[in-house]
């Protein structure tokens, strides 16, 4: 189950990381490699609440791309190197350093919706009309 207090942050991270449940820390998050699976395999927690967005490829990109592009415009200022090299070097590391942490920074956001009962301010009502569940229950309460 989820922790309180100090530990949410490390329980946060630890199931963002490995692509686990944030309910029980053991089923999968991930059907594929940035698919949420509909439901746990192991405790049965509904994904529908998850909604990370644009924010894996937000955070993805302003924590590597800016340093890079800092990289890229030194390496041109400086050495005024041919193309190529910047071929070589700063476009593998841009697709690298962007895509390899989306899913980890997806999961990380999804665990922490769960662990902080994160939704939206006046959706508990609309909620309960769209997907059936009981009035005195939100998407956290499965």
């Amino acid at each position: 189950m989820t922790p309180a207090g100090d530990q949410k942050l490390r329980w946060i991270l630890r199931c963002g990381w490995k692509g686990l449940c944030p309910r029980c820390g053991e089923g999968r998050m991930f059907k594929s490699w940035l698919k949420i699976t509909d439901r746990c395999d192991r405790c049965g927690l509904d994904y529908r609440f998850a909604a990370p967005d644009d924010g894996p490829a937000f955070f993805s990109l302003c924590i590597i791309s800016v340093p890079l592009v800092a990289f890229m415009v030194w390496l041109e200022a400086v050495h005024s190197p041919p193309l190529w090299v910047h071929l070589v070097t700063s476009v593998p590391l841009l697709l690298i350093g962007t895509l390899l942490p989306l899913r980890p920074i997806k999961g990380w956001l999804v665990a922490s919706q769960f662990v902080n009962r994160a939704q939206e301010a006046g959706t508990g009502r609309l909620w309960t009309q769209l997907h059936g569940t009981a009035a005195d229950t939100n998407d956290f309460d499965q």
